[in-house]
């Protein structure tokens, strides 16, 4: 999923808002982007879009490093699949911490 949303979020975001082409400019202006990180439903499309993207980057850098002769072992596993454990772990806390 995060390899489909993955480049629209970052046409949205990062090229077509900031130009003006989809929403006004100001539309992702920070106070804006504070009022939706501190609602419900935003903190949960943040915390998905980041839950989707550390678990996507994860498997696809354990798969990566078979292709390398790093061999798939337990110790790959729980580099890899800890990081993107503790990432998570860390958005979540981050994002409760912001407030309702």
């Amino acid at each position: 999923m995060a390899a489909l949303f993955g480049p629209i979020m970052v046409f949205i975001t990062g090229i077509a808002v900031p130009l003006g082409l989809l929403l006004p400019a100001d539309a992702m202006s920070y106070p804006k982007m504070l009022a939706f990180a501190q609602n419900f439903i935003g903190k949960g499309f943040i915390f998905v879009a980041v839950f989707l993207f550390i678990w996507h980057a994860g498997h696809r850098i354990f798969h990566s490093l078979h292709e390398v002769g790093i061999h798939q072992g337990i110790g790959s596993k729980l580099l890899t699949y800890g990081v993107a454990a503790v990432v998570t772990v860390i958005a979540a806390v981050a994002l409760l911490g912001l407030g309702f």
